[in-house]
């Protein structure tokens, strides 16, 4: 039960204000219509004492369960967010804020960004992608990053991050994996130069899908497993996207990681007007967080952290759909 009171803590995000953060959804708004802060979403713990704790320090060991929904992506929310075919989600990605004066990712951490779709909970090869989008611009001098989907497009964009229900899926409760990337120290592999490599922010929200649909899921693949450190994608240079030739060969395309996208998934996204924000814009601050399987509680005085327990934590996926308990 200490693990479960831990994680309660942590995904309350209650009584201290939050320093510093990586990116992760802080809301998702249906149709436009924000469906508040943190509700359905598979919030990642904090990862680190203060004043460096982060929300989402990045998962990069590719054989680590926590490449499925990241740290504590087992656990499940209070909320479950009901959606039609054909709805259109909008998830709202930050770093520090959720305003628009947030800078959602840094603007060094370019890459690719996915989506997943599985039934929940999740199966083997059960995530099916439903949209992607990587490289769509060169950079125009030597050496340049070029244009990315994390930085150019959705940090661009005030976090917002479009995908749509499939159309006639079938009724049923579901897991959507929304992933960022950051490839800024993608030139080496985590497996060989483990304080480099691909930086992966996967995100999981609770959907459950009403109608008369039928259409099934395929086949798809599975976290961990869907990546490898052979993957092109996975290592690659980012400052050697150019126009422009230089003394060492530069790949001029990027290969996203994974599957390509299921047939059944929308062609294009659909960008729509967005509504107020439903809840606070402001994390509050942190008093447990998990390193290494390791759950620390602490209390403050001041801004110096006084450990009060520790906890080891395994996560532990459930083999069939168990309603969320709810909110108190």
């Amino acid at each position: 039960m200490k693990s479960l009171r831990v994680f309660t803590a942590i995904a309350a995000l209650a009584n201290v204000e939050l320093v510093r953060s990586h990116c992760f959804i802080w809301g998702v708004y249906l149709n436009g219509v924000d469906q508040g802060t943190y509700h359905a979403i598979r919030t990642p713990a904090y990862n680190g004492p203060p004043p460096r704790g982060y929300a989402n320090s990045p998962v990069k060991d590719l054989n680590s369960i926590d490449l499925r929904c990241n740290v504590l992506g087992d656990k499940q929310n209070p909320y479950t967010i009901k959606v039609q075919p054909g709805d259109n989600l909008t998830f709202d990605w930050h770093h520090n804020n959720r305003t628009e004066a947030d800078d959602v990712i840094a603007s060094s951490h370019h890459g690719p960004a996915m989506v997943y779709l599985s039934p929940d909970p999740p199966t083997e090869n059960s995530f099916v992608k439903i949209w992607e989008e990587g490289l769509f611009e060169l950079g125009s001098a030597p050496f340049a990053p070029g244009k990315w989907a994390t930085t150019a497009d959705i940090a661009a964009n005030n976090g917002h991050m479009n995908v749509r229900i499939p159309a006639g899926l079938k009724a049923g409760h579901y897991l959507i994996r929304a992933e960022m990337v950051g490839l800024h120290e993608a030139d080496s592999s985590y497996e060989k130069v483990p304080f480099r490599g691909a930086q992966f922010y996967p995100n999981c929200v609770q959907i459950e899908v009403v109608g008369d649909g039928t259409v099934e899921l395929p086949s798809g693949v599975s976290f961990p497993g869907a990546y490898k450190y052979s993957d092109p994608g996975v290592v690659y240079d980012i400052y050697c996207s150019t126009k422009t030739t230089v003394t060492t060969p530069c790949a001029t395309t990027y290969q996203i990681p994974g599957p390509t996208v299921w047939s059944g998934a929308w062609p294009e996204t659909t960008q729509v007007e967005l509504g107020p924000i439903s809840g606070v814009s402001t994390a509050t601050r942190w008093s447990s967080w998990i390193s290494k399987s390791i759950v620390t509680t602490a209390t403050f005085d001041g801004n110096a952290p006084k450990v009060v327990a520790t906890s080891t934590y395994t996560a532990s996926w459930s083999a069939k759909y168990v309603a969320p308990t709810a909110a108190v």
